[in-house]
């Protein structure tokens, strides 16, 4: 038992011995510099340079494109044609096909008496162009006819009053020259030449 309680007091002295010598190690290190030595080796110094900031310089700024003078746009005038109706005095009959329209008859002077008379006269119907039936042109037609003594038409029928579209003018025509017609009278006696008047109507039925 005596030996186990000197062998701890022995083991407690090396220990409190190893402390003091290192504490005083430790003590000579600070003075002589040693610690700051072993600091500088393990964590040298830091450097830092000062760097100083470059400005970019102020550059003016580009002069503006030159600018290209536009000659100025000329716009022309527009086309204006302007058709200016014509006023007619022929009698003649407009016709749509290519063939030359025979001028209209001089003026007959008829002697007085009873003036020519309708016969007979075809149905307007029979003379109704299929051409004005498709297109819907509807109109009326006054005519005037001349007849000798014996009834026969003097000439071409001529158009009084037109109906507005050439194929019924036409079309009254040749309804006009298929009719039969009687001589005008003056003195119970047959005229060398009398006329007659009337219309002729197209209607769509």
């Amino acid at each position: 038992m005596a030996t186990y309680v000197q062998q701890n007091q022995s083991r407690r002295m090396a220990i409190f011995g190893f402390i003091v010598g290192l504490h005083v190690l430790l003590g000579y290190a600070l003075v002589s510099g040693l610690a700051r030595k072993v600091v500088e080796v393990v964590a040298p110094p830091l450097v830092t340079d000062i760097i100083e900031e470059i400005k970019p310089e102020d550059k003016p700024p580009p002069p503006p494109p030159p600018q290209i003078e536009r000659p100025p746009v000329q716009v022309p005038p527009p086309d204006v044609t302007i058709d200016i109706p014509v006023e007619s005095n022929t009698t003649a009959i407009s016709n749509v096909t290519d063939k030359a329209v025979p001028p209209a008859p001089p003026p007959r002077v008829v002697a007085a008496g009873t003036p020519a008379k309708i016969g007979r006269m075809p149905s307007s119907e029979d003379y109704y162009p299929a051409a004005s039936k498709r297109a819907e042109e509807q109109g009326a037609v006054t005519l005037k006819v001349c007849v000798d003594a014996k009834g026969k038409i003097i000439g071409n029928p001529t158009v009084a009053t037109s109906s507005g579209f050439a194929r019924l003018d036409e079309g009254a025509v040749k309804l006009a020259r298929a009719g039969r017609y009687q001589a005008g009278t003056s003195g119970g006696e047959p005229l060398p030449e009398s006329c007659v008047s009337f219309r002729v109507k197209f209607e769509i039925k």
